[in-house]
């Protein structure tokens, strides 16, 4: 239930209009911040996320109806609803590029 409620504030974030920031959680309260770590952008299909980014470093198991699944890479995470994105979450700042 604390996921779906996560989710939740995260798509209500999104849809607040930021659109270089992350949300993050602090003391149980959602947070938005300015990022610049490229993350897959709302409505993209999973093999183009994979096709982009690469393979995640993690892929949870999808949960409840709709089914959400999430992925995991090292500097974002990705909810997908079924196929396609709905959230992206920044959750490092993405490693200088040499």
């Amino acid at each position: 239930m604390r996921l779906r409620a996560v989710i939740s504030a995260l798509c209500l974030a999104a849809v607040s209009g930021a659109a270089l920031s992350e949300t993050v959680v602090v003391d149980d309260k959602v947070v938005v911040r300015e990022s610049n770590v490229p993350r897959p952008m709302r409505g993209m299909l999973m093999s183009a996320v994979e096709q982009k980014f690469g393979a995640p470093v993690t892929r949870h198991n999808a949960v409840g109806q709709p089914p959400i699944t999430r992925w995991d890479y090292a500097s974002f995470s990705v909810f997908f609803e079924k196929d396609r994105v709905i959230h992206a979450v920044a959750t490092a700042e993405a490693p200088p590029q040499n």
